[in-house]
């Protein structure tokens, strides 16, 4: 499927560093090439290409990724590929014997965004894909901080490599599209509301509840009062919005007579 419009800029944040281990054929290099691009990824390491480096079936496969391609950088041992990095993960499409924990490529994009957020950066991690007869060497994988596993059909789960790097990468690109979409549309709307802007709309609406009788059980008002503000509290309100409800408050105390 077609897709290229030169006109149109690639993103510019750095994703994560995908470090292929062992990779057999030059068109597979080519191919995880494409599928980077796709997801704006530029970081290929290749420790040990079976095929001579640089290699023109690489480039012809890759379809026009070819900055992807002549940017790989190559290292004679996964440790040497790695040593820049401070969080790497290593897939896996089988159990192996070791104490780890274990992530879907979703909730691997989630924790590299969340690192981002931090003060770190996606561009400080790596992911780890083996060859494509045997994946990687238990070696390899004791090298990495977690295992990434893709949800699939357990009776047919079989993946090449491009495939995988798609997956990974693509969950990191969305997980990156939404937060962006989500700061869009609160900026849009005013800025996050403060712990007293809250506090002062909690306090406006429990007095208010207390006048009217609704918070008359003293026994139960605490955990009321604590259930009211959990609930107000999820719904992560702008500034704006806690002005909006304390104006309903209001309104609806004078239309009842009330203060």
């Amino acid at each position: 499927m077609a897709g290229t419009d030169a006109s149109r800029a690639s993103p510019t944040e750095p994703g994560p560093a995908v470090v292929l281990v062992e990779p057999q054929l030059g068109e597979n290099i080519g191919m995880v090439a494409r599928a980077m691009l796709n997801c704006g990824l530029g970081d290929l390491r290749l420790v040990r290409p079976r095929e001579p480096w640089p290699n023109d079936k690489a480039l012809a496969a890759s379809s026009g990724a070819d900055s992807v391609v002549n940017a790989a950088r190559v290292f004679e041992t996964t440790a040497d590929a790695i040593a820049d990095l401070r969080h790497v993960y290593a897939t896996t499409a089988r159990p192996r014997d070791m104490t780890k924990r274990t992530l879907s490529p979703r909730r691997l994009a989630s924790e590299l965004r969340g690192q981002a957020r931090s003060g770190g950066s996606s561009s400080s991690s790596g992911v780890l894909f083996g060859k494509e007869s045997k994946g990687l060497h238990n070696d390899d994988i004791a090298l990495a901080d977690a295992v990434l596993t893709a949800p699939l059909n357990p009776a047919f789960s079989s993946l090449n490599l491009a495939m995988m790097v798609l997956l990974v990468g693509y969950e990191w690109f969305v997980a990156g599209a939404e937060m962006t979409s989500q700061a869009q549309t609160r900026r849009k709307e005013t800025r996050p509301a403060t712990k007293r802007e809250l506090l002062g709309l909690f306090e406006h609406l429990e007095s208010e509840l207390d006048a009217c009788g609704f918070l008359r059980n003293r026994e139960k008002r605490p955990i009321m009062v604590r259930n009211l503000r959990n609930m107000l509290g999820r719904a992560d309100l702008t500034e704006q919005e806690v002005r909006t409800l304390r104006g309903v408050i209001s309104c609806l105390v004078t239309s009842r007579g009330g203060r």
